[in-house]
């Protein structure tokens, strides 16, 4: 299944995290940055098109600034961002140069993607310098963007953006090989395939430890949601094996491996599904959840039991089942007081044009 997967890999999405780019003094580890570098050079140097999500800007600053641990401080995260985003493209900009490979900064926010004409333009950016054979370099604004540092995480974004161009393929290189069933007792054992994302995969995950990451498996849990929902496959894998990235390309059984849905979403479903902070939540009886997953209908009023939140029409709700579980993302044509007050027309609150099945 791995290498039917793994085959016409054009577009590839590479996540480094904190702890493979930076060492014990929360500095850049310049020897190992060269050996991931050397590998999606050579990635590109096949033809295929690289883009590279990093973290570390943060970590970099911490160390300039003097910081042992990442500070809880908005001012303080911003302004070891601030200092080390600087620093981490350099690093980046000269090791590519060694390829006679150029490289551009992308540094976003929520508000970028989530927002559909700059949501557009950022795809066509990134596009743009692909075509030109430039490999685009990708952070979170950090130094500006309160949400993400609040809430985010690189997981999260290297997802968002395998869905925005959309990528053949996202590669999440860690500190670990991968997902780990038993982490810490002597059953321990690699998961090389994971097909569906169920509670018990959900319960292998865990925080981190590290003094300079945000998230650790449990993001790298939910960006797998992200990118199979949207037909991509993940694999996590460990950035320290110097062949990692030739060797998932090459089908070997290295890391794990999410499976994709079948299909592509279409752009503007996942735009819906996954660019936004929902502004409010519909709960819809057992006869609505099931029209809109099996039957491909529309959400009409009837079906509704109950609307939490404070939202305008034309803005994303969640859709849940009476259970409070969310199953559907869509864009409502009322206003939360509107279906609050039931003062509906029988007419489509969301329609299916608009609504994407989770």
């Amino acid at each position: 299944m791995r290498s039917t997967v793994l085959k016409d890999i054009s577009r590839l999405v590479v996540k480094l995290g904190t702890g493979v780019l930076t060492d014990s003094r929360k500095q850049p580890d310049l020897a190992q940055m060269e050996q991931l570098v050397a590998q999606v050079a050579a990635q590109r140097q096949t033809g295929r098109e690289v883009v590279l999500v990093t973290s570390g800007a943060v970590g970099a600053g911490m160390g300039v600034l003097g910081f042992e641990a990442r500070p809880k401080e908005l001012a303080e995260l911003q302004a070891c961002a601030a200092v080390g985003q600087s620093r981490l493209m350099t690093t980046y900009e000269n090791l590519f140069a060694k390829f006679g490979l150029h490289v551009a900064q992308a540094l976003l926010t929520h508000d970028d993607l989530e927002h559909h004409e700059r949501h557009l333009n950022a795809r066509n950016t990134l596009v743009a310098l692909l075509d030109r054979g430039v490999i685009p370099i990708i952070n979170e604004n950090d130094a500006v963007s309160w949400t993400e540092l609040r809430f985010g995480d690189n997981d999260k974004l290297s997802a968002l953006v395998a869905s925005l161009l959309p990528a053949d393929l996202l590669v999440i290189l860690t500190t670990v090989d991968g997902v780990i069933e038993g982490f810490g007792t002597p059953a321990a054992r690699l998961l090389s395939t994971i097909e569906r994302i169920d509670d018990s995969v959900e319960g292998m995950a865990g925080g981190t430890l590290s003094a300079t990451a945000v998230g650790g498996m449990t993001t790298k849990i939910q960006a797998a949601k992200i990118v199979t929902r949207s037909g991509i496959p993940l694999v996590i894998a460990s950035g320290h094996k110097h062949t990692v990235l030739a060797d998932i390309l090459g089908g070997a059984e290295e890391g794990t491996i999410f499976i994709p849905q079948p299909s592509k979403l279409p752009g503007r479903k996942r735009w819906i599904a996954f660019f936004h902070h929902p502004k409010g939540t519909l709960y819809v009886d057992e006869g609505a959840k099931k029209a809109l997953r099996e039957k491909g209908r529309s959400l009409l009023p009837p079906g509704i039991t109950r609307c939490e939140g404070d939202f305008a029409k034309d803005e994303v709700v969640r859709i849940c089942d009476e259970y409070g579980t969310e199953f559907a993302r869509g864009i409502t044509r009322f206003h939360s007081v509107q279906i609050a007050d039931r003062q509906l027309p029988r007419e489509e609150v969301v329609h299916r044009d608009d609504l994407v099945i989770l």
